[in-house]
């Protein structure tokens, strides 16, 4: 599975990336996000934190999306998985992992709908660096260092493969909802699906993004939406197969579905964007005794 996994990705790659496909492309905009429970229900656990930078190039952008590979998005992903007992790790708690990923994404219309497909190499393990990070900055403001980094998950890079398809209808001039379904396989298998609703001006002739921890959708680039508030709402579910996260060895029982349930409000002005949003999370294993929620932010100045 893994090496057809890596030759499939490899070929998407040489595929997207070829000037027969997409020619010279220039930065069309950037995406942000950063997660962090403490920016949620104030808690350091779990699914403790994230912050994903996205890079859209391509030749132009009108407000649609083109053909497969004319917009490439460049994916730089960190991710902090831990107990919920960050310095003292129960035995019987998930273990901790830092993740790092590097991915390309194309965006483009398919038959009407909206779609998306990309790879990302998932590296895991004291090898990423992200639990000595963390411990040199929690021990820079005075936070608990984490207490499991020597039974954090181990070393691996793990090829992903991240699909999505929607489609947007307009309920008036400023609200639509998109429903949507998303395959992942990799680092997690997983199927995944939901929908969006946005009140606002935010997404019209905007290109979204989605961040995979929350499901929350940013954006890459400005579209011909006014300046003002607007209101997005959200959820999903997903049937979940293997998680490299929660491995069978360490007798913690893979909860088979979780669901997500997400809200946000971003301000979109001449000078600066501002968003804030929280997502609930499910359990993501059986003994898991209850969800979470994170919070996550994104603020773009313009000078």
């Amino acid at each position: 599975m893994k090496k057809l996994l890596i030759a499939g990705l490899a070929g998407l790659a040489a595929l997207m990336t070829s000037p027969a496909i997409g020619g010279d492309r220039a930065i069309l905009g950037w995406g942000r996000l950063f997660t962090n429970d403490i920016l949620g229900d104030g808690k350091d656990r779990w699914r403790s934190g994230s912050y994903t930078v996205s890079q859209v190039r391509g030749q132009t952008w009108g407000g649609d999306l083109p053909t497969f590979g004319e917009i490439l998005e460049y994916r730089l992903q960190s991710q902090i998985i831990s107990s919920a007992n960050l310095a003292n790790p129960l035995p019987t708690d998930r273990r901790y992992a830092g993740v790092l990923s590097f991915g390309i994404h194309t965006h483009f219309a398919l038959a009407g709908m909206e779609a998306s497909l990309g790879g990302d190499l998932v590296v895991t393990g004291p090898q990423n660096g992200v639990g000595r990070f963390q411990s040199w900055a929690h021990g820079i403001v005075g936070a608990p260092k984490p207490g499991g980094l020597g039974q954090q998950i181990g070393n691996g890079v793990y090829p992903t493969l991240v699909a999505e398809v929607g489609k947007t209808f307009a309920l008036s001039d400023k609200a639509s909802v998109r429903p949507f379904a998303e395959l992942r396989a990799g680092d997690e298998t997983l199927v995944r699906f939901g929908g969006d609703l946005v009140v606002g001006e935010l997404a019209q002739g905007s290109l979204m993004l989605r961040d995979g921890v929350t499901g929350q959708r940013y954006r890459a680039v400005r579209g011909t939406g006014a300046d003002g508030l607007s209101f997005v709402l959200g959820g999903d579910v997903a049937a979940v197969a293997t998680s490299v996260y929660l491995p069978g060895a360490d007798a913690l029982e893979l909860s088979p579905t979780r669901a997500r349930a997400r809200a946000g409000l971003y301000w979109q002005g001449e000078r600066f964007d501002l968003f804030y949003g929280l997502t609930w999370l499910s359990r993501e294993f059986e003994t898991q005794p209850e969800g979470q929620t994170l919070g996550s932010v994104n603020l773009r100045i313009r000078f």
